[in-house]
């Protein structure tokens, strides 16, 4: 029987030649996050052999997640990566079946530039996605980062407050070991008892002044998908397989989280 009854049989085989490398835990594709209470914290790596097949295999995730809150909770509760790596996965989520108006959209993190400004990760989004499905405006939660990290990052506080858990957390992985804007260096990535929302002066690259969701908050969800793709991110795979502290490795829910990664990224390096 497919994992993914709803799945086309095309991306079912995608899905069928994925591997997992267990980090603490090991589940199968239809029981991601529905660990014995002793698999808390895991790090599942879910080995796949292309792009492709990651956004295949995210976007049953999705769905699957989507549908149980949607039938428990009355609402799902989603946080959106930036960057290029969720491109194609939000294109294909137009295509999802669901109640969309029951949806509510947060954003990671959010670069501190204009509103409409090519590097915001909630145009990126609009274009791909929340411009295409009926989401209620009302319900997609912008960072208002253009109003400065400080400011920003208090009033997306703000609009958190008295919100439950997320039901799903979708992240990319930087090739510096970054997620959100969580940068190495930072300590508050770190922090168990980190703020919601951090103003953050001096990323790496630019922008250099942006707004993130803490290490904590973005835990506080029920699932947790790492996207990661391309050659360059080959290094921070490494070190974070290897237990070092990267940011990404801040990143811990109660039911485990789960790496989707290019099988190429696992092997050796010529």
């Amino acid at each position: 029987m497919p994992l993914f009854p709803s799945i086309s049989a095309a991306m079912q085989g995608m899905l069928d030649e994925r591997e997992l490398i267990e980090g603490t835990c090991a589940c199968d594709a239809g029981q991601m996050n529905r660990s014995h209470p002793s698999a808390d914290r895991a790090t599942r790596w879910h080995v796949l052999p292309t792009g492709e097949a990651i956004d295949d295999y995210a976007f049953a995730e999705v769905a699957r997640l989507a549908g149980v809150a949607l039938a428990s909770r009355d609402v799902f509760r989603i946080v959106l990566a930036g960057g290029n790596t969720p491109r194609n996965l939000y294109r294909k989520l137009r295509e999802l079946e669901t109640d969309w108006s029951r949806w509510e959209v947060y954003f990671g993190d959010e670069r501190c530039v204009p509103p409409g400004d090519v590097e915001r990760n909630d145009r990126m989004a609009f274009e791909t996605l929340t411009a295409h499905v009926p989401i209620p405006p009302e319900r997609i939660h912008v960072i208002p980062a253009e109003r400065g990290p400080i400011d920003g990052a208090n009033e997306y506080a703000r609009a958190l407050s008295g919100v439950g858990d997320f039901d799903l957390v979708l992240l990319g992985l930087g090739d510096d070991g970054h997620t959100a804007s969580l940068f190495p260096g930072d300590d508050r990535a770190m922090m168990a008892h980190a703020p919601d929302v951090l103003p953050v002066f001096d990323a790496p690259k630019p922008p250099r002044e942006r707004v993130s969701l803490g290490a904590t908050r973005l835990s506080r969800t029920r699932a947790v998908l790492f996207l990661v793709t391309g050659g360059s991110k080959r290094d921070a795979v490494l070190r974070w397989r290897q237990g070092q502290a990267i940011p990404a490795a801040s990143i811990r829910c109660p039911g485990g989280v789960d790496v989707l990664v290019e099988r190429s990224l696992f092997e050796p390096n010529d």
